[in-house]
């Protein structure tokens, strides 16, 4: 009885094909089409898999009394039948709807179909997309939303082992960093996303070896960080390693935690002038950098980017490092936060291919992997498809302009920040899958000819 349903709601996704070896960066209008299927409405499509899923038996009956009429039976019902992603934007033009019942049934056939742990990435994607979906529907109908507690630093962690996104993020924008902050006496970095602080024990050591092996006797300068994130006991233990790891290779340094809350990217920007704690202090002696890995995805539309790149030119950082996700429908034209299917179908196309660059990274059974995709990338795709989360796929030519219209100019990476990414791939991430790419400016990391990440800098 089962046997269409799965067959039907596991078939894989459509994805990129890989005959292009070049990574192509999003194009400035490109066209995108992620409306359901001409003439086929969500219900239309719950009503065909409803039919399906009742009458599998007889069909498989009158396909033996028939087979010289219907050889390719099979084949008609797999193609007839909804795929996962169309399932997936069924349930979300449900819920754009407000049919809150129906869309809970569709989420909940996927629900009991698919699953975390499944062979096939496509049934794992799916089951994600499908658990974010029931709990927007379930935040909808009542006044309490829910959600997942923050991934675990092993989950973290593990992420940045087996896959290069944080590493590459990390590592160029360093570098970009270590350029901009030469022979700075006294370095101020304001870390906007710190969480775990992975990204600054490399450059920490890099300013100490430049400093000892200038030779001139000089100490090495000052480094303080400023670290602003949303739960102040990860704050506080990052801050203890970091501080720890400073100690053990003499280089002055000072760590600040900046709490933020959920709210605070609102908050911080609407004013335009002060941050959003007064645990923000700058000093004029100091060269500065601010960091934004991850973190421009959760402002809000175009008004608070656009405040945001104003407050943090009024603090004159002689750099800024962005890091964020890249999708096809990047440049489309608007942040369409309202727009659920659209924002669905975007996000699947992004982590479908996230998902099969994790299975050729990481072994077929890896706890790894699964503890990935459950705890950072589950959450990722459940902010993606919350009440806000259509802000995420906004890429670097859409806040580009807005840093532009700030005052600031793209500063070109280094021909050195280039090629060290390079080899982080060639020598940790040996899958020929992945493939970096600098455009007009900004480094571009991804999977066969789709961009997943961008990394730039700004002055």
């Amino acid at each position: 009885m089962h046997s269409f349903l799965l067959l039907f709601l596991l078939c894989p996704l459509m994805l990129l094909s890989s005959h292009h070896r070049r990574l192509r960066p999003p194009p400035l209008s490109p066209p995108v089409n992620n409306k359901l299927h001409p003439g086929r409405t969500a219900g239309a499509m719950l009503g065909s898999l409803h039919h399906h899923h009742h009458n599998s038996s007889s069909s498989s009956d009158t396909d033996t009394n028939n087979d010289n009429n219907n050889n390719n039976t099979g084949d008609v019902l797999a193609a007839a039948a909804p795929s996962a992603r169309d399932l997936v934007l069924a349930c979300a033009d449900l819920l754009q709807r407000g049919d809150l019942p129906a869309a809970r049934r569709a989420a909940g056939v996927l629900l009991s179909a698919a699953s975390p742990t499944a062979d096939a990435a496509d049934g794992r994607l799916a089951y994600h997309f499908a658990r974010a979906l029931a709990l927007r529907a379930d935040a909808k109908s009542s006044s309490s939303s829910s959600s997942r507690s923050p991934s675990s630093s092993g989950a973290y962690l593990a992420f940045n082992q087996i896959a290069p996104f944080l590493r590459f993020a990390h590592l160029t924008a360093n570098q970009a960093i270590l350029d901009a902050v030469d022979g700075a006496r006294r370095i101020h970095i304001l870390d906007l996303d710190a969480a775990h602080g992975v990204q600054w024990p490399p450059l920490l050591q890099a300013i100490s070896d430049r400093a000892y092996s200038a030779g001139c006797g000089a100490p090495p300068p000052e480094v303080r960080i400023t670290g602003a994130g949303e739960d102040p006991d990860t704050l506080l233990r990052t801050g203890s390693r970091l501080r720890a790891f400073a100690r053990s290779i003499h280089l002055p340094f000072h760590f600040t935690p900046l709490l933020l809350s959920s709210s605070t990217s609102s908050s911080a920007t609407a004013g335009g002038s002060t941050p959003p704690s007064t645990s923000l202090k700058l000093h004029p002696d100091e060269t500065l950098a601010v960091n934004c890995v991850m973190f421009l995805h959760k402002l809000g539309g175009e008004d608070e980017v656009a405040a945001f790149f104003k407050w943090v030119k009024s603090m004159a950082p002689a750099v800024v490092t962005v890091a964020e996700r890249e999708t096809i429908a990047a440049s489309g034209g608007y942040d369409a936060i309202n727009d659920l299917p659209r924002r669905a179908a975007v996000a699947m196309d992004h982590y479908a291919a996230v998902f099969e660059a994790l299975e050729a990274t990481a072994p077929p059974a890896s706890r790894e992997r699964l503890a990935v995709e459950q705890e950072v990338l589950g959450r990722e795709i459940e902010a993606s498809l919350g009440s806000s989360g259509g802000r995420w796929w906004r890429g670097v030519e859409r806040w580009g302009a807005a840093a532009r219209a700030a005052g600031f100019a793209a500063r070109p990476l280094s021909a050195f920040a280039v090629s060290q990414a390079r080899l982080l791939l060639r020598l940790h991430y040996p899958s020929e899958g992945y493939l970096v790419q600098e455009v007009r400016g900004a480094c571009f990391l991804g999977w066969q000819t789709r961009p997943l990440l961008s990394v730039s800098a700004w002055q």
